[in-house]
């Protein structure tokens, strides 16, 4: 096992690729928080981990919340007594709609930031100050392939996800002293999650047309993300940080 005895705390945790980074983590041995604002999505992914013989809890949390946040990071410290590991990988998606950029309303551009820049602000800064204590952390911030290729119809989604690999690069430049390493994963398209399943109008054709674009055509799961993420939160990736890497079947290449 690789993350025995470490800590993890992953935000939108209760399905998805959260659900599957929460499932691998906790069979590497770590002790996962699963972060959710969906309570019972949450408690979901926590039998699932006790019923395979690993620790875990649920919390409550809407990221975009200064106080939320702040009590996630400290129930998880009464609980586990620390924290070795943040997956920043709740995100507003399932509830924006592919549409032009001048069908969007105000109300929905600064609820995709709120969630998916604030967010990510407000769960680090919750938990940093304890990692810079202990000199020790690891910070995995979830961004997405779509920040490559300019898609369209999804202005508020994709220019939110930017801001967190620019975001990434700061934190770590910032936090290096601390030894803590701060990397980015931007997964590919992923179809069979719940969160693109809810999406409304998706082009015709689109799975096959991002597929035929891959290196590796096939569609893309949740597993293929696993293995990345174990490896960022490990001693392993210990002189990596500031990094985004790309787990998209060669969709882009930079």
């Amino acid at each position: 096992m690789r993350l025995k005895d470490r800590v993890a705390i992953v935000t939108g945790g209760g399905r998805g690729l959260g659900r599957a980074y929460c499932l691998k983590l906790a069979e590497e041995g770590a002790k996962v928080v699963v972060a959710d604002i969906n309570i019972d999505n949450a408690n979901n992914v926590v039998k699932e981990i006790e019923n395979a013989g690993g620790e875990s809890f649920a919390f409550k949390v809407d990221v975009s919340s200064e106080s939320e946040t702040e009590g996630l990071a400290k129930a998880t410290i009464e609980k586990f007594e620390k924290i070795d590991i943040l997956v920043n990988n709740a995100a507003y998606m399932a509830e924006c709609s592919y549409k032009p950029l001048t069908a969007y309303t105000v109300e929905e551009w600064d609820r995709c930031y709120s969630v998916n820049v604030k967010g990510v602000w407000l769960c680090s800064k919750a938990v940093i100050p304890h990692m810079q204590e202990r000199k020790k952390g690891k910070i995995i911030n979830i961004a997405s392939g779509t920040i490559h290729i300019g898609q369209p119809l999804l202005l508020p989604y994709v220019s939110s996800k930017g801001a967190v690999h620019v975001m990434t690069r700061c934190m770590a430049r910032e936090l290096g002293d601390f030894n803590i390493n701060v990397n980015c994963i931007s997964p590919g398209y992923v179809p069979e999650t719940e969160g693109m399943q809810q999406m409304a109008g998706k082009p015709l054709g689109m799975d096959m047309q991002i597929t035929v674009m891959q290196s590796i055509r096939r569609q893309q799961h949740p597993r293929d993300l696993v293995g990345t993420l174990v490896f960022l939160a490990s001693d392993d990736s210990n002189f990596i940080t500031g990094q985004l890497i790309e787990v998209d079947g060669g969709l882009a290449m930079h």
